[in-house]
């Protein structure tokens, strides 16, 4: 009877606990809901120590540049008061992990309030610190079309 139950406990926690795949959402989830919040302590729990952030555009030639940007400034940047909600918003297209590393692909579409401002692909690097999924590398590309 001892065993049944145990079973039956380490059965029911299994079921209930969050997968490694919804684990790594989560997180990349969090980014976006500490942007639309400008909660810097969400913000900067997201990002993995060193983490690092780049785009991908075209300058005004059309030549393809990649510009970094530093977290700090992209966490106060966001923290700043402004009257509209940051939102972007994403979709999970692709999920991969082997053990503490975790790739994420997300189209998304990004408005300042309800106004569309531009869309993109972000694709995420993430490792799992102490337990923890945390963001080391974003890089990300910015169109104003073909956002369909």
């Amino acid at each position: 009877m001892r065993n049944l139950l145990l079973i039956l406990t380490l059965m029911y926690v299994k079921a209930n606990a969050q997968t490694g795949e919804e684990q790594v959402k989560q997180a990349v989830s969090n980014l976006f809901t500490g942007m639309r919040n400008a909660d810097t302590n969400l913000l900067r729990s997201v990002f993995a120590p060193g983490a690092s952030l780049q785009t991908v555009s075209k300058n005004k030639e059309g030549q393809t540049v990649v510009r970094s940007e530093n977290i700090d400034e992209f966490i106060s940047f966001t923290a700043k008061p402004h009257q509209e909600v940051y939102d972007e918003r994403i979709s999970f297209d692709v999920v991969r992990i082997d053990g503490d590393l975790a790739t994420v692909w997300t189209p998304y579409q990004f408005y300042v309030g309800t106004k569309f401002s531009h869309c993109g692909v972000n694709s995420f690097q993430l490792v799992r610190l102490k337990g923890v999924w945390q963001i080391q590398y974003i890089i990300d590309t910015r169109r104003k079309d073909n956002c369909n």
